[in-house]
């Protein structure tokens, strides 16, 4: 899940920057920025979870 996360917010990064170096009007632009932040939010909420914080008393 650590890898998935990680591929997940480079992926969505790359989309956005694609999405603004080739498309040229707003409204397809702004739907692919919008996807690429969400997939970018997914990858991180994978990242997050891959990662457990522990509770209690460090001994």
């Amino acid at each position: 899940m650590k890898i998935l996360g990680f591929l997940l917010l480079v992926s969505g990064w790359a989309i956005v920057l694609t999405a603004v170096a080739l498309l040229t009007e707003q409204v397809p632009r702004g739907a692919f920025v919008l996807a690429g932040v969400g997939v970018e939010i997914i990858g991180f909420v994978l990242f997050a979870r891959a990662h457990p914080v522990r509770r209690g008393k460090y001994e």
